[in-house]
């Protein structure tokens, strides 16, 4: 096996194939970066009116507590994150180096991973080792809501990028051969377009360890406060020589529209045309500051103490009344689904006040989504620094 030596030349010859575009657009969590989850609340209605929300004292039941392999499997989403740097590092970070990176001014988010070429049953393909829950993150927002594709990883399956699993022709739920520093049989897990170059293949840890993958060969850095040369002078002070660094800024964000559910690859896109269907008169940016702070877009989908769910927080009687079948699949609508739970929320606040495209309107439906002047401080801030660095 080889240490990662294709995979680290095509990582830094070519950056990740997601275009800067869809890179640029995945934002979701990453202007907050680790901002604190605020109380996660429901709404009651009046009539068919917003009323007032249905409080649980601000704490989020989160799945999978205990079991480390059951918490792998049941974690969900953590949010969208927009990564500003890719470090390809052929020895492998230590944990000092991963620590003095993580501590840089400026660095909201950072993950690292495994990786190397392995065979597949005989065919060579690059393949990383991931905390599942933790790089789904990472990746394009139809991808990244795939819980299955996600469960089936911690599981011990492995995945594929699209064009990766057509090229080996992997199938079904087939068992195969995979052959790093020694052998391990994995079922196929499913494709998805995970938008990596170089990375035909996706293991979770404990496989990455079995299959013998160069620890820590990779990271990516999630920065949007600094300027990309600051960063990168930074992250070569730190790692002094070897180390491969690539941009991933360059492009500015797309034009909000209205796009199909099939074109929606990130949060932030689905924020702005969420905002330009359901309620042009108010800046998608709130939405984007209130799925960061109801949910972490989508890392904390509840229930809450109160009931609520998915990454808007909805009550089920309030969906009752407010959910839609926004940009999701034709059907009954799903309060879990970001593609019609936005929309839905879109929804809501525009009929709360939002469509005066008044500052005392907005303040209105925001405190009509929570009944708390801190909260519409809050979002009102938090989407603030949206529109700042997203212009």
């Amino acid at each position: 096996m080889r240490p990662l030596l294709r995979l680290g030349r095509s990582l830094t010859g070519t950056p990740w194939r997601r275009s800067r575009r869809s890179l640029l657009t995945s934002a979701g969590a990453v202007i907050a970066g680790s901002a604190i989850v605020i109380a996660v609340t429901g709404w009651q209605l009046t009539g068919s009116r917003p009323g007032p929300e249905s409080a649980d004292g601000g704490k989020v039941v989160a799945p999978g507590a205990g079991n480390t392999a059951l918490t792998a499997v049941r974690s969900p989403l953590r949010g969208i994150v927009v990564p500003d740097l890719l470090i390809v590092l052929p020895k492998g970070l230590t944990p000092a180096e991963l620590a003095k990176l993580r501590a840089i001014k400026g660095v909201r988010k950072m993950i690292s991973f495994d990786g190397a070429q392995i065979s597949v049953g005989g065919a060579s393909a690059s393949v990383i080792g991931v905390n599942p829950g933790q790089f789904r993150s990472w990746v394009p927002l139809l991808a990244a809501s795939d819980q299955r594709l996600w469960t089936r990883l911690a599981k011990g399956d492995f995945i594929a990028e699209t064009s990766a699993a057509a090229r080996l022709t992997l199938t079904g739920k087939a068992s195969y051969r995979l052959t790093g520093a020694s052998a391990v049989q994995a079922r196929f897990g499913g494709a998805a377009p995970l938008d990596v170059t170089g990375v035909d293949l996706v293991v979770n840890q404990a496989i990455s360890r079995k299959l013998g993958l160069v620890h820590q060969v990779a990271a990516l850095i999630s920065a949007p406060a600094l300027a990309i040369s600051d960063l990168m002078t930074k992250v070569a002070t730190v790692l002094k020589s070897g180390a491969h660094l690539v941009s991933l800024r360059g492009l500015k964000p797309i034009t909000p529209t209205v796009p199909t559910s099939k074109s929606i690859s990130s949060y932030l896109q689905l924020f702005q045309a969420s905002a330009a269907k359901y309620c042009s008169a108010m800046s998608w940016t709130v939405l984007a500051a209130i799925g960061q702070i109801e949910s972490g877009d989508g890392r904390d989908v509840g229930p809450s103490t109160a009931g609520a769910l998915g990454p808007m927080q909805f009550l089920p009687s309030t969906w009752a009344t407010w959910g839609i079948d926004g940009f999701g699949q034709t059907g009954t609508p799903d309060i879990m689904s970001p593609f019609d739970a936005v929309p839905s929320a879109a929804r809501y606040l525009c009929a709360a006040g939002a469509s005066s495209g008044t500052q005392a309107g907005l303040r209105q439906a925001i405190f009509a989504y929570n009944h708390a002047d801190w909260y519409v401080n809050e979002v009102l801030g938090l989407a603030a620094q949206y529109a700042a660095n997203y212009r």
